[in-house]
């Protein structure tokens, strides 16, 4: 061994080893709590290097690096051109061979003792010399991971006389830098630094040989701190505008190859950090090594790690202005760990779409124009147990079999609380990791799209919970939610609220929206809880809440914010729906946003569903004293385009299942079931039934069991009851969808006319549909128990005879089986205002569709 390299090998003490890592270490992982407990015990220091060096050359780790540079294809360029000298008691540069260059083999005398065949160094190469040292304040902030900018630091930099090298490997015994007929051993500085310079005119493509304890022969790597940043100017100005579309492109984890290297760019916004350092499973969670840089004022933070790749595990430590430390899960993640765990997944799509049938005919007809019947589901428990891929074998056969066009997901993006059905989110950008991959997701979707059914999900942009990490105060201040508490608070939930008011944090939320149509092929956004953010003194008293600019209670930014995001969607995803779940009187929610609108396409009646649930939870005798809150929903039913929803909310926390909201006997129970859903599927406004309530089920719904699938099991004695139930449900689809007259006019006047509405003493209601052909359909209902012989109804002279299509109380479907089974032509009686009319046997219980013969 040359002399100057022994000297400074043997000054290298187990104790000033020890010092330097003591210094370096930092207490604990803080990663998920619980989340991994034994791993973050048996971790040393020393151990963590260790694992981030090998998981930073990739697969191969040191061994096969240096076999490929042996063979010439790894590191390095050309040789480099050399320039200037070195003091006399450094440590020599040595080639690749091991060989010094300069220095110990005396001046002019640069080859003599080399091995044949080693790299010939240029006269008057020489040694490595020493760095100039880091001030002080910028030496503190590195190693504390409060420097803005540690590239400026770190990495390869021109400098007279050379090329300045400085390297952060925290634990390191030492640290070679390594190019194309190069190889020269830094000097350490403590702490986990090296550094030196190199007697180079250019800077080589090189990589870095890293020694630990018991790894003398050590690791080869990419040094991090060599690379340009990997976010273009363009993506930093679209999101200092608040206007990057497709922002999920430019932020998180996207594994790439930049710079001929492969791996993964990081990217964060956290315009109140001091630092940023990105911490994971490749490195022990210790982040030591690995400080982010900022990237102008914009608030983001960058850095791309060589090596990493598809399903490691990272989060972000970030410094917050106080100096503390947080780490927390990636906003921008596009997987998460399964929970309880909850840090961040590197992930990359390998999905390959089968589903351009159904994409390339989506938007040819406008979806008020069109069917659309909707099943909500909530995932985990349709079929408790079943992944995402087992879903795609059993969902699409069972929805097609009962007609439904769409269904309907409660909310999937990743969520920590099962309990809150989703609707409590942390991760807005990965779907729920519980049932499987973001790709398996896709393959649900995909399955979907095959079958010929549409794909809506439930998405929550109101709010989001308090977890320390994820969004709460993500750089130590207020971020996404607003800076002023009693705005983000929001007090139903005990979750923070959005602030709408910041470009940035809408650009978050818009390009949320429109990242899932995008990315997942979702056909429509069933937006939750609009009411909570359009209204500042939702759900506050006086005092607890501050007016507008104009003195109002609107919340004049969640306004905007959701104009944009409807209009960024349909600009975006033509054929997609958005859908406001909405329960107060706010006017034109589903206006167009150029005529002053929210934007939205479809609205959830939530009037008519309280109303009508209302009124068949009466006993028959007492419903004449509520007839009209069936009929109050013709009122308003074209000042916007609804949806009928007997959703989650309607079954579950004491309200009782939809059959059991019922009066009567359990023969009753189900006609007036029939019944309801008779009336519900030919009432002007699209239609949404929640899972369990198509087969009658009469225990209300739970996220630990789900539905009742055991009520169809044929070994059951009860079984035909709610299998005649299901078999209405499909009956009710099937003529739905082949009958324009129920769908094609749903948001205009000219789609509906009243026969009867007055018929309280009766409790009857029988109305028309039309086409836009004028093409109609008699819908009769009787909500009383008693058969009504001869029931006179007005209808068009034009039809000469009328016939049953749909009867709720046929025997198939559980009934009494009273029928009109001839066509019923019409008489020349006036009645309701018409010059003919038909009488009808009305069933009990049951609601009757009759169109042209």
């Amino acid at each position: 061994m040359p002399a100057g390299r022994a000297a400074t090998a043997a000054g290298r003490t187990p104790a000033r080893r020890g010092t330097a890592r003591a210094k370096t270490a930092r207490a604990g992982s803080g990663r998920t709590g619980a989340s991994r407990p034994a791993a973050a015990a048996k971790s040393t220091p020393a151990r963590a290097a260790r694992a981030s060096a090998e998981r930073t050359t990739g697969a191969g780790a040191a061994g096969e690096a240096v076999a490929s540079d042996a063979n010439g294809t790894g590191t390095g360029a050309d040789r480099s051109t050399v320039a200037g000298g070195a003091s006399r008691d450094e440590g020599p540069a040595v080639d690749e061979a091991g060989t010094p260059v300069g220095g110990a083999a005396g001046p002019g005398k640069a080859g003599r003792g080399k091995p044949a065949g080693a790299p010939r160094p240029r006269d008057g190469q020489r040694g490595v010399r020493a760095a100039r040292p880091l001030g002080d304040d910028d030496r503190a902030r590195l190693l504390s991971g409060g420097h803005h900018d540690p590239h400026a630091l770190l990495g390869a930099h021109s400098v007279r006389g050379g090329v300045q090298l400085r390297v952060l490997r925290p634990h390191a015994l030492s640290v070679t830098v390594l190019a194309k007929g190069l190889r020269a051993e830094l000097n350490d500085d403590g702490d986990g630094l090296f550094s030196g310079v190199l007697p180079l005119l250019t800077t080589p493509e090189y990589r870095l040989l890293v020694t630990y304890e018991g790894h003398e022969d050590g690791f080869e790597v990419e040094d991090p701190y060599r690379f340009l940043p990997a976010l273009g100017d363009l993506d930093l100005y679209l999101i200092g505008e608040g206007r990057h579309e497709e922002l999920w492109k430019a932020l998180g984890a996207h594994p790439m190859t930049h710079q001929q290297v492969t791996g993964t760019r990081f990217t964060v916004w956290a315009p109140n950090a001091r630092g940023v350092r990105v911490v994971g499973d490749f490195n022990f969670w210790d982040g030591a090594g690995f400080p982010m840089r900022s990237l102008g004022g914009t608030g983001v933070w960058e850095l791309f790690l060589p090596g990493i790749g598809d399903g490691a595990l990272y989060k972000f430590e970030i410094m917050r202005p106080d100096g503390s430390y947080t780490q927390r899960a990636d906003p921008m993640a596009r997987r998460a760990e399964v929970p309880p765990a909850n840090a961040s997944v590197v992930t990359e799509s390998h999905h390959e779409w089968g589903d351009q049938e159904w994409m390339s005919h989506r938007a040819d007809r406008p979806l008020h124009e069109a069917p659309l019947s909707v099943y909500e589901v909530h995932l985990p428990s349709w079929r408790p147990g079943l992944t995402y891929r087992q879903l795609a074998v059993q969902l699409p056969q069972y929805v097609k079999d009962l007609g439904f066009t769409h269904v309907e997901f409660m909310p999937v993006a990743e969520h920590p609380f099962g309990g809150s059905w989703g609707y409590q989110v942390t991760g807005f950008y990965a779907p729920t990791s519980r049932m499987g991959t973001p790709d398996d997701f896709r393959h649900l979707v995909d399955s979907l799209h095959r079958a010929g059914i549409g794909v809506l999900v439930d998405w929550v942009p109101a709010h989001f919970p308090r977890d320390d990490w994820a969004l709460a105060e993500f750089d130590g201040r207020p971020l996404y939610e607003h800076s002023d508490p009693a705005r983000a608070a929001h007090p139903d939930w005990g979750t923070l609220e959005f602030d709408y008011g910041r470009k940035e944090v809408r650009n978050f939320l818009v390009a949320n929206a429109t990242y899932w149509c995008e990315e997942f092929h979702i056909d429509g956004l069933r937006v939750d809880a609009v009411a909570s953010m359009l209204y500042l003194d939702y759900s506050r008293e006086d005092g607890q809440w501050s007016p507008n600019e104009y003195g109002g209670r609107e919340n004049l930014d969640a306004v905007s914010f959701l104009q944009e995001m409807n209009a960024t969607v349909y600009r975006r995803n033509p054929g997609v729906v958005t859908i406001a779940e909405e329960s107060t009187a706010w006017t034109g929610v589903t206006r167009p946003t150029d005529h002053g609108g929210l934007g939205f396409g479809l609205k959830w009646n939530m009037g008519w569903m309280h109303d009508s649930l209302v009124y068949v939870s009466k006993e028959p005798v007492h419903r004449k004293y509520h007839h009209n809150e069936m009929t109050f929903s013709m009122v308003y039913a074209y000042s916007e385009n609804y949806v009928l929803p007997i959703s989650h909310d309607e079954v579950v926390h004491g309200k009782r299942a939809l059959v059991s909201k019922m009066p009567g006997d359990w023969w009753q129970q189900r006609a007036n079931h029939r019944a309801y859903l008779g009336f519900m599927w030919s009432h002007p406004g699209k239609q949404l039934l929640f899972m369990g309530q198509e087969f009658a089920q009469g225990a209300e719904w739970s996220e630990g069991h789900g539905p009742d699938w055991w009520l169809l099991d044929p070994s059951y004695s009860a079984e035909p009851d709610h299998r005649g139930v299901r078999d209405l449900v499909r009956e009710l689809n099937e003529v739905y969808g082949a009958t324009p007259a129920l769908w094609q006019q749903d948001t205009v006047p000219e789609g509906f006319a009243w026969v009867d509405g007055g018929a309280w003493e009766d409790n009857v209601f029988a109305f028309l549909r039309f086409d836009k052909h004028g093409a109609p359909l008699l819908v009769v209902s009787n909500f009383s128990p008693v058969v009504r012989h001869g029931f006179r109804l007005g209808v068009p002279e034009t039809v000469p005879a009328w016939t049953e299509v749909v009867n709720t109380d046929e025997e198939r479907f559980g009934g009494s089986g009273v029928r009109n089974a001839d066509p019923l032509k019409p008489e020349q009686v006036e009645s309701h205002g018409r010059r003919t009319s038909i009488a009808p046997t009305l069933p009990p219980l049951a609601t009757v569709w009759f169109r042209p013969a």
